[in-house]
């Protein structure tokens, strides 16, 4: 069972349901107590079969800039880092990467032990590429954080025949190719122009630019350029452009540890950015600094993200036939664009797998695990 999608909002930010008194002092509650047990990682192998972490190790999590991550440098800033690596004998350093492809890149070569990267581009670039790795936690979905604006522009059907700047083989290419197939279009009516999500924001003001995909905050910069129109958005896909955080399997295999860090890190941290309390309003407003915009800039990305806040509603998530569905679809897509790789013979060439045991793919080839360990003893309150 996943969320409502109901929102209400107060003070600018919207308030899901996860944001009520009750949901914040459960979320908050889950966090006090120690860690009793954990169960087997989603590919039933146990940590003992793995090598123990290298002696003094700091584990270094890749990030780039989007509205659903900066919680993170937030939490690094604010001591929440440190104060979960202190508890489970860990060091971990949050590292920002200026390119986003490049912080994927840099993951899967091994230079980084977990990175923060959508659905669509962790099984096409880390899982892809041979890297086999687990989600820790699906930590928010975009619900209109990534957009298609065009320039003199009034429909999506003004669209075709345009050149589209767009990092290309992201998962700005799986919403343009959604937003294509729901208006009856398909990618060759228009020509893509692969662009650094660094150069969005420049890109679009050059005259010869007339459409893009991007993602915020890039996006609500772009949208205020004369003659921008967005006309379609993540939120006509709700739940299939999931951003998470991956860890390396076998990096979790040797120190479980980490997993637990990351996960109270995180939820910690939305503990405190949700309520709607100087403190609530402090954070998000550090964040917002973080991210290069002002407070109200920030929360209105953050009415276009779907946090999972509460652990519960991301274990629902995380177990749901929802999420197996939309990875299905994203799968798909993945392939018949040849983001598996010149040397992919088939959609079910990498595995994914799923709570429960469930596969999508070659069980002899899963590369990509959605694992609620940690999710898991978060809702349970066993942190």
């Amino acid at each position: 069972m996943t969320p409502a999608r109901t929102r209400r909002f107060e003070k600018g930010i919207e308030m899901h349901p996860w944001l009520k008194t009750v949901g914040v002092a459960a979320a908050t509650a889950a966090l006090g107590l120690s860690l009793a047990s954990c169960s087997k990682p989603a590919n039933n192998e146990t940590a003992t079969t793995a090598a123990a972490p290298a002696a003094g190790k700091e584990y270094q999590i890749g990030w780039t800039i989007y509205a659903g991550w900066m919680p993170w440098p937030y939490a690094q800033q604010a001591g929440i880092v440190q104060k979960w690596a202190d508890k489970y004998h860990v060091k971990i350093k949050l590292v920002q990467i200026n390119d986003y492809v490049e912080s994927l890149n840099q993951y899967t070569a091994g230079k980084l032990d977990g990175v923060l990267s959508t659905n669509m581009d962790g099984l096409t670039i880390p899982a892809a590429g041979g890297r086999d790795s687990t989600v820790v936690m699906v930590g928010d979905y975009s619900n209109g954080n990534d957009g298609v604006v065009l320039k003199n522009g009034k429909t999506f059907a003004d669209i075709k025949g345009r050149s589209v700047n767009i990092v290309a083989n992201s998962v700005s290419q799986y919403l343009l190719a959604r937003c294509l197939e729901n208006a009856g279009m398909k990618m060759t009516d228009v020509k893509l122009v692969n662009t650094s999500d660094a150069d969005m924001v420049s890109a679009f003001a050059a005259p010869a630019t007339n459409a893009m995909v991007t993602w915020n905050p890039m996006l609500m910069e772009v949208k205020k350029a004369p003659g921008a129109a967005e006309v379609c958005d993540s939120s006509k896909i709700p739940a299939e452009i999931e951003d998470m955080l991956l860890v390396s399997t076998d990096t979790l295999k040797a120190d479980p540890n980490l997993g637990k860090a990351l996960a109270g890190i995180w939820y910690e941290t939305m503990s405190i950015m949700a309520k709607d309390d100087a403190a609530g309003k402090a954070a998000r407003e550090t964040m917002a600094k973080l991210s290069g915009t002002d407070l109200a800039g920030y929360e209105a990305q953050l009415k276009t993200t779907f946090l999972y806040a509460d652990p519960k509603a991301a274990e629902a998530f995380t177990k749901s036939q929802q999420l197996v569905d939309a990875n299905d679809k994203v799968r798909k897509f993945s392939f018949d664009n040849g983001l598996f790789g010149q040397g992919a013979k088939s959609v079910d060439d990498i595995g994914i797998e799923f709570p429960g045991g469930k596969i999508l793919g070659n069980p002899q080839n899963v590369k990509l695990r959605f694992d609620p360990t940690y999710v898991s003893a978060a809702a349970a309150g066993t942190l």
